[in-house]
């Protein structure tokens, strides 16, 4: 990649809007870092297998290749590279509107990485393509998570009829859809029910990802923390990855304060107990009360 050897590519993953960007943004302005969010080419391919997760089951040389193949691209660094990232990516860069890039310096530069948004639903195909890895997955109050999603027009549109296949894919990681339980329930479940599932969906996932990967290959931040003491995430950051890493992009003390637990006063009593019948086990076993 750029004429260097990719190793121990950093891959930042978690439900949607669960606070991966933010861990994504600091590793971008950290030296030696190149971190992508949201390539084009590398969405595609993640949410090719991340929504038809048949596509890599039985596959996984021609897939971990696709994957391989996808950060390629991603990671290629030029005076126009950055015109195919997204906003969010050249905004995490410090790149002015209208302004080419590139968005890394050459010099220096060792370490590559990716926080694209539903990453965490190809992770196993990520680990095959990269198997020197290192995973580090944000967990959020599932409550804030499903508020945010609700406020996001982009996450609400995988539930369109046209959009979701979980009847011809199942199962359905990608909309947490993993029995026929699930299956027949999808039909009758509100946006709230559907949001909560994919976040159950996620941190299902999550756990099975720490149970086959090595503790020193996977680190789990809360955002909670995160927003709560940057400084310590940073630090955990940096013992993890062996970079130097910046402080995430947080919320002043004080707004952090206010935007966790916002689900309380965004979140209706009914919708809450929607939240509650599809998510509350996995609330409670995080801790989250």
């Amino acid at each position: 990649m750029n004429a260097r050897n990719v190793t121990r590519p950093v891959f930042v993953i978690g439900a949607p809007h669960s606070g991966a960007e933010s861990v994504g943004r600091a590793l971008k302005i950290s030296p030696g870092f190149h971190v992508t969010i949201g390539h084009h080419v590398v969405l595609q391919a993640v949410y090719g297998f991340a929504r038809r997760p048949s596509l890599y089951s039985g596959r996984g040389d021609a897939a971990a290749a696709v994957i391989r193949d996808a950060f390629a691209q991603g990671w290629q660094i030029g005076p126009t590279s950055c015109l195919d990232c997204t906003p969010q990516c050249r905004s995490a860069a410090g790149l002015r509107d209208g302004e080419v890039g590139p968005c890394a310096e050459l010099r220096g530069l060792n370490r590559f990485g990716d926080a694209s948004p539903d990453l965490a639903y190809c992770a196993e195909a990520l680990v095959a393509a990269f198997p020197d890895a290192l995973i580090v997955q944000v967990v959020r109050d599932g409550r804030d998570t499903v508020a945010a999603m609700l406020a996001d027009p982009m996450a609400m549109s995988w539930f369109r009829p046209s959009v979701v296949n979980i009847e011809t894919e199942f199962p359905n990681p990608f909309y947490g859809v993993e029995d026929e339980s699930d299956r027949l329930t999808w039909p009758s479940l509100s946006d709230v029910g559907k949001c909560a599932l994919r976040w159950r969906g996620a941190i299902r996932l999550a756990a099975r990802l720490r149970r086959a990967l090595a503790p020193d290959q996977l680190k789990t931040l809360r955002y909670e923390d995160m927003a709560r003491d940057p400084g310590a995430a940073a630090a955990t950051l940096t013992s993890f990855t062996g970079s130097k890493i910046a402080a995430p992009v947080t919320p002043s003390t004080k707004r952090a304060k206010l935007e966790q637990n916002q689900w309380r006063r965004t979140l209706s009593f009914s919708q809450l107990s929607d939240i509650e019948k599809v998510a509350g086990e996995e609330l409670r076993r995080l801790g989250y009360k």
